[in-house]
């Protein structure tokens, strides 16, 4: 039976351990934001450890080791410095040095400003390089470049958001009619998965993004290419796009499609993930996205194709999976 136990336990701390890792992890952290809140973290449970030592270990030597009757002197400096002045001396400490690095959270950012407004339930996306004062318009991915601080300034449409990359940072409230921000400076490329983390209503659960990191030359490349106009290829599925009424929600840049009710398209095809980071960027997933939008997110606004043929809705796919 106490083997048992002890093979439960093991299989318990494994499973825990397993969860701290992965690309929505706070403790795979990949920007100097994140790594700072680690180190926050670290203090604050290293002195809620020494509280708790210190207390409980008064509280056992008072009833345990030694149970006798005290002298009321040593019974209220027992009181006084075990009870008051160790948990002030330890929480000021800390609060002060938890004080003292938020700045550091707030820093300004380095030129380059991203403009995030949680929609229902997806994310509109705004660049604005140095000096700019014309948007470059995504949705439902975040890319910055490594080794620089970006300024992020966070909206909301109709509801309450809150922005959370758990790799990069901490979380901001995104609140309609106000203008909240952050920075973020992310020291190690790749890709981390960001999260609303204020329930917003029935989809809440499934809005999430891919935040992608690049090299500083890689992502300048990448903003020129995002700034371009669409690669919208004559044929079947510009046909069906168009005729099917998509370009009064969407936006496809460079052609007659201009409306920003839904997630802006013009490139679509090179994101890494698919309505709102919820289905993988491929042909199936986007084929059956099309057909009934409502099936993988509840409350979704996007109308439901399913009176396409089977062939329409993979031509259509196909030719989105080209806007890149």
């Amino acid at each position: 039976m106490r083997q048992r136990h002890q093979v439960g336990l093991g299989l318990l701390i494994l499973s825990v351990l397993a969860g701290c890792d992965g690309p929505q992890s706070v403790f795979s952290a990949g920007g100097a934001d994140a790594i700072q809140l680690n180190h926050l973290f670290t203090v604050m449970l290293a002195g809620a450890v020494v509280l708790w030592v210190s207390l409980n270990g008064l509280f056992l030597y008072v009833t345990r080791r030694r149970p006798e009757r005290m002298s009321r002197k040593l019974a209220e400096g027992v009181i006084i410095g075990g009870g008051i002045v160790l948990p002030m001396v330890v929480l000021t400490s800390l609060l002060a040095w938890g004080l003292s690095i938020m700045p550091e959270q707030r820093a300004q950012g380095q030129g380059l400003t991203v403009r995030i407004t949680g929609e229902e339930w997806w994310w509109r996306v705004e660049y604005f390089p140095p000096g700019s004062e014309t948007p470059i318009v995504a949705a439902n991915e975040l890319r910055l470049p490594a080794d620089a601080r970006t300024e992020i300034e966070l909206r909301a449409g109709r509801v309450i958001h809150s922005f959370w990359v758990p790799g990069l940072g901490g979380k901001t409230d995104m609140i309609p009619g106000r203008v909240t921000r952050m920075s973020l400076e992310p020291l190690t490329p790749g890709i981390y998965r960001g999260q609303c983390a204020e329930f917003c209503g029935a989809s809440h659960a499934l809005m999430a993004l891919n935040a992608v990191v690049l090299e500083r030359g890689g992502f300048e490349q990448w903003l020129r290419a995002e700034a371009a106009p669409a690669n919208a290829p004559e044929g079947a599925g510009r046909t069906i796009f168009f005729r099917e009424g998509c370009g009064a929600c969407h936006a496809l840049r460079g052609t007659p499609a201009a409306s920003a009710v839904g997630p802006d398209l013009t490139h679509f095809g090179s994101r890494t993930s698919l309505a709102a980071g919820i289905l993988p960027m491929e042909r199936e997933a986007l084929v059956s996205w099309i057909a009934n939008p409502g099936a993988h997110k509840p409350g979704a606004r996007m109308p439901a194709y399913d009176h396409l043929s089977r062939t329409d809705l993979e031509t259509l796919a196909a030719w989105l999976e080209e806007l890149e």
